[in-house]
This record gives C-alpha cells, sequence and structure tokens, in this order.
C-alpha cells in the first residue's frame, strides 16, 4: 500500500514537469482552411503541397495508406491522376519464372515506398526510419496543430544557440523535440516551379506540404462535417416537432 502511495506521489510531482518539458516548445498558430465546423480543404493549396510532396518528400518517405486515386480529393482529375500514377513503378506479378516484376502504377495503387523495406530505408538515413507520412498530422497532434507543427518544423532550421552542440549527421531544428533531427532541411527557394504560377518560397511550400498532409491524415473530413451539419438539422427539426406535438397533446389539460 505504501508503493502504491509513493508511486502515486511520484507520478503527481513529475507531471508537471513533464508538462513544462513539453511546452517548452511553442508551435506558431496559422490560419488553416479546414478549421470550424464548416472549414473545407485549401484544394489549390494541397495541390501544391503534393506538387513538393511527390518532388521531395517522396525520395524518403513513404504513404502506405494513400492511393493514388484518393488525389480525387484534392480536385486532381482522372486524367491527371492516371498520368502521375504512371510516373510511378509498383511490384507486379511474378513471370513465367517466378522472378519478380515491376509495372507502372494505377490509380488503384498505393503510392509507391521509396525503399523495399524498413531496413533498407534505416540503411540509407544513417540507421533513422522516416516516418510514414499518410496518417503523420494525426499523429502527431489533434486538429489543425499537427498542421502547424508539419509547417514549423519545415521551416525551423536554424543555427543552434550558443553552446549546443550538434553530433555529425544531425542538424538543429527549434520545432523538433530534443531539437535534433537526422533529416536535413527539406525545402529550398525553388525547390519546385508551381503549375498555377505561386511563388516558390520556403514558407510557400511548408504551408502547402502541410495542407496536403492534412488532407492525407482526413480525407474523409468534409464528408464527416456535412453529414454533422445535416444531423443537426435533422435534430433541431424534430426537436421542435416533438415540442409542438406536445403542446397539442396537452393542450387541453389545466396545470
Amino acid at each position: 500500500m505504501r508503493a502504491s502511495y509513493a508511486l502515486l506521489l511520484g507520478l503527481v510531482i513529475a507531471g508537471p514537469v513533464v508538462a513544462r518539458a513539453e511546452d517548452s516548445i511553442v508551435l506558431p498558430k496559422n490560419s488553416w482552411s479546414f478549421e470550424g465546423p464548416f472549414g473545407t480543404f485549401d484544394r489549390a493549396s494541397a495541390q501544391r503541397g503534393f506538387q513538393v510532396w511527390d518532388a521531395v518528400c517522396s525520395s524518403c518517405h513513404s504513404m502506405k495508406l494513400m492511393s493514388y486515386r484518393n488525389l480525387a480529393g484534392i480536385g486532381l482529375s482522372p486524367e491527371q491522376i492516371k498520368a502521375i500514377a504512371a510516373q510511378h513503378t509498383v511490384p507486379g506479378e511474378p513471370n513465367d519464372q517466378g522472378d519478380p516484376t515491376t509495372r507502372p502504377a494505377l490509380p488503384s495503387d498505393t503510392f509507391a515506398s521509396p525503399y523495399a523495406n524498413d531496413k533498407a530505408a534505416r540503411a540509407a538515413n544513417n540507421g533513422a526510419l522516416p516516418p510514414d507520412h499518410s496518417l503523420i498530422e494525426k499523429a502527431r497532434f489533434p486538429g489543425a496543430e499537427g498542421a502547424d507543427y508539419v509547417r514549423a518544423l519545415m521551416t525551423g532550421y536554424t543555427e543552434p544557440p550558443a553552446g549546443f552542440k550538434v553530433p555529425d549527421g544531425l542538424y538543429y531544428n527549434k520545432y523538433f523535440p530534443g531539437h535534433l533531427i537526422h533529416m536535413p532541411p527539406p525545402l529550398t527557394e525553388g525547390a519546385v516551379t508551381y503549375a498555377d504560377g505561386t511563388k516558390a518560397t520556403v514558407q510557400q511550400e511548408a504551408t502547402d506540404v502541410a495542407q496536403f498532409l492534412y488532407f492525407c491524415s482526413n480525407t474523409e473530413m468534409e464528408q464527416r462535417k456535412h453529414l454533422g451539419v445535416r444531423m443537426v438539422g435533422f435534430f433541431a427539426l424534430m426537436c421542435g416537432l416533438t415540442y409542438a406535438v406536445k403542446r397539442r397533446v396537452w393542450a387541453g389539460v389545466h396545470h
């Protein structure tokens, strides 16, 4: 019993310390189109974000839960999706000798992974495993905070403060927990040429990637919100009808 009380007391005392350690990193708050009960995806931004992700991020990170056909959700046409998928190769059926083959991806295929397996990914990244991006924002933080985190992380590479030692193979990022990250700065000015003519600054690229990754983590968001609004309207109507029926049924009863 005493041991249990001691453990509980230790957790109570340690709780604020952990909270203060986490609160030491304050993410910049951004305004996102998908926030609020009526929020929607900024499809132009998400399309630019996919362009950056495909050109930069996909060389290290996988997207195992996303299919190319899901890109219809950010406004791409079936023809565009087919063309994008065909640029990538995926494992095909074994040939007559049983040897593995590859083929151009189809819209129904999941995004092609840059590495054959996790061991190959670690070997290519000094032992670090690049996380899968399918649910990266939802996994890190709830709601728009996930997008805030991704945007901050992409723009958080700075010179370390005086006395802070950065080991070889690591980089200083002021928004990453512990501030030491294996990933080198992924974005550069003009890393891509946006199809819509938007200037590709690092801040713009980071914003667009965060918008796209939020879509990947919440592909059903707009349908969920539309259903929620309809259900609220339905229950409001039923509540009104129920009240009206109650008034009529009990109208002749004196209280």
